[in-house]
Formats: C-alpha cells, structure tokens, sequence
C-alpha cells in the first residue's frame, strides 16, 4: 500500500469534482475546489474520520467493498479505479461482464463522419453504435438484435437463410484469427460474462475453423490496414482501415475511410445516398 500516492491521488479525483455533478448544492462559501471530504464520505458510505485519514497518507489498509464506495463517490473511471486498487494493494476483483454502453459523445463523434463508415465495437466484438454509412457498407445493425450485430459470429457462422454473409471483405481469414485472439483475451478479462460465455459455446459447437484457431493459440501478426469490401449495390469498395482504442470503456471505433476522388470514394458517396435500401427498393 502506498498511502502517500493514495493520498495524493484521492485529492486531485476529489477536487475536480463539482458538488453540482453528484446532486449537492454549491455554496456559497466553500474554501476548496471540489467536493469536501465529509462530501466523499457520505457518498462512499464510510465515516468522514476513516476517509480523511486516507487523504492524509496515516489510514488503514482499505477494503475491497471501502475503495467501491470511494470508486463511486468519486466517479472513477476504469483506468482510475484500477489504479486505486493498484496504490491500496488490493487485488482487482473480476469485471462482472463486457461493458456495452456507448457514451452518448462516442455516437455524436460516429455522426459527424459522413465521409466514413465508423462503429463502435465492444471486447467480444459486437457492433455498439455507428453511423449511416457504416449501415450502408455494411449491413443495417438497427434491424438485427445484439446476439447478430456480434462480427466474430458473423464471420465464423453464416448468417439463417443466407449463401453468402450480408458482406464479403478481403481480410476475412485475418479478421477471423485476430477475433479468436480477441475472444480468449476476452474471457480472460469477463470470465463470468453469460453473453460472451453463450458467443463462445455457440462458435465451437457451430464452426469446425474456430475450434481449430480456438485451440491453436496462434497470435496474429498484426492490424489490416487496408481492405476490400464486394457490396452488392456498388461493387469493390477498398478502404483504410483505423481502429481506436477507448481503454476506459474496453471497445473500440473502427474508422473506414477511401482515398479522395477514387473510385471507392464515389462509391461511398453514393452508398450515402442509397443508405441501407434493397436492389429491389431503387431498380
């Protein structure tokens, strides 16, 4: 346990805090920046004396169930809460499952690309959020339920009544090894997550190729950075491929974008126009 780091650390998460953001009156005649630690005591559910011992580096080795009352009382993100846990000594107990929440700025970020089809995906790689264009390229995830908006279950088992997934990509083989690299990684982490423990069962009762990756262990070289989408309104799409990686949240954003005034730039433009309607729907 490093109490004087705790100490330090606890202080500066206390004092960005406004008491305006945890539902408590401002007033007028507060010394300090953020909260008081009385304030933070009542949220954690912890006496006040226990609490400033803590912010002066001479408190007690803090339990699991003290640093969740103070994870929440300070609005820690995960990065942070698993930094306190690291300063207190304290093993980190098991995430209870993926997290596959979209913070609402995440969305607005999607929407502001109309030039690039982007999406959120979580740990087990099921489509969170996106935007028109990514429906358009892709396929329209508002139409399917979260168990069909999962990609590894997309490539590994063909989607009911269907000869070819909704679409084909050139790096399929690759997506399918880092997938399967990303999926053990994944139960790692949320061991205790039903829909990751259900994803997993269903692919290797379902798909003779990922019960072979599954049981390899192989790493995959590397990112695709470059790729070709067959979409059946337009034809050959290539595309950058960028993903960014949202540490706090466990997912990530997937950025396509093609090369300004090529074919698949015009390609996409007209996919913005078209959005997700059938052949049938504009011939």
């Amino acid at each position: 346990m490093d109490r004087h780091e705790l100490a330090v650390f606890l202080r500066s998460r206390r004092e960005r805090i406004r008491p305006t953001d945890v539902g408590l009156p401002a007033g007028p005649r507060r010394r300090t920046p953020g909260l008081r630690r009385e304030e933070v005591a009542q949220l954690a559910f912890i006496s006040a004396e226990y609490y400033t011992r803590l912010e002066q580096a001479r408190g007690p080795h803090p339990s699991r169930e003290v640093l969740g009352g103070i994870t929440r009382a300070l609005r820690l993100t995960d990065a942070e809460r698993d930094h306190l846990h690291d300063l207190a000594g304290v093993p980190q107990p098991a995430r209870p499952g993926v997290p596959r929440d979209v913070r609402p700025s995440i969305q607005l970020l999607l929407d502001r690309l109309p030039q690039s089809a982007a999406f959120v995906t979580s740990a087990d790689f099921e489509v969170l959020a996106w935007n028109h264009l990514a429906a358009a390229l892709m396929e329209d995830f508002s139409a399917l339920p979260p168990h069909g908006r999962n990609l590894a279950r997309r490539a590994f088992l063909d989607a009911p009544g269907q000869d070819q997934p909704p679409y084909r990509v050139s790096d399929s083989d690759d997506f399918a090894r880092s997938a399967v690299t990303g999926l053990r990684r994944a139960t790692a982490r949320y061991p205790d997550d039903p829909v990751l423990t259900k994803l997993i069962a269903d692919l290797l009762a379902g798909s003779d190729e990922f019960a072979t990756l599954w049981g390899t262990g192989d790493i995959p070289a590397g990112r695709t950075l470059r790729k070709t989408f067959q979409h059946r309104l337009v034809g050959p799409i290539t595309v950058h491929c960028d993903a960014l990686d949202m540490t706090d949240r466990d997912q990530r954003v997937i950025i396509y974008t093609a090369d300004p005034g090529s074919p698949s730039d015009l390609a996409l433009r007209l996919l913005a126009v078209v959005g997700t309607q059938t052949i049938d729907a504009i011939t």
